[in-house]
C-alpha cells in the first residue's frame, strides 16, 4: 500500500491526530490514507456523546471495546479519524463532532468542503 503525500487540508505537513487511542487507516496515529481505504478515514474529529450514540445507533458501534482489533472504544473527547462521507452523514444529521484541520488529510476535500470544516473546526 502506497501512501498518499501527508499533507492537510490547509495544504501544510499533516499532524498526529491521536495515538492513544492510535488511530488512522495505518494506525498510525494520523489521518494518512491510500487508495486502498476506501472509505477515506481522513477527518480527525474530536468524538462528542452525541455522535458516538449516533454511530452506534446507524451500526457503527465504536464506544465498545474490541480487543482483537486492538481497539479499547471511544469516549467522548477522544480524537479519531473518521471516514469522510460519515462526518457528512453526521453533519446532515446534525451531530457531527468538531475537526481538528492540521491533522485532517487533504483527500477529505474530495467529499468535504473546506468551508464546512472550518464551520466544525476547533
Amino acid at each position: 500500500m502506497e501512501m498518499e503525500p501527508s499533507i492537510n487540508v490547509l495544504g501544510q505537513p499533516l499532524e498526529p491526530c491521536s495515538m492513544a487511542p492510535r488511530t488512522g487507516f495505518f494506525r498510525d496515529g494520523s489521518c494518512n490514507t491510500c487508495w486502498e481505504d476506501r472509505g477515506a478515514h481522513t477527518v480527525c474529529v474530536v468524538v462528542t456523546a452525541e455522535f458516538l450514540a449516533w454511530s452506534s445507533y446507524i451500526g457503527n458501534d465504536l464506544i465498545t471495546p474490541r480487543p482483537e482489533f486492538a481497539f479499547p472504544g471511544l469516549n467522548p473527547g477522544d480524537r479519531w479519524c473518521l471516514c469522510a462521507a460519515r462526518f457528512l452523514e453526521a453533519h446532515d444529521e446534525g451531530c457531527a463532532p468538531r475537526v481538528v484541520l492540521a491533522a485532517t488529510h487533504r483527500r477529505t476535500l474530495k467529499v468535504v468542503s473546506l468551508d464546512l470544516l472550518r464551520d466544525y473546526a476547533i
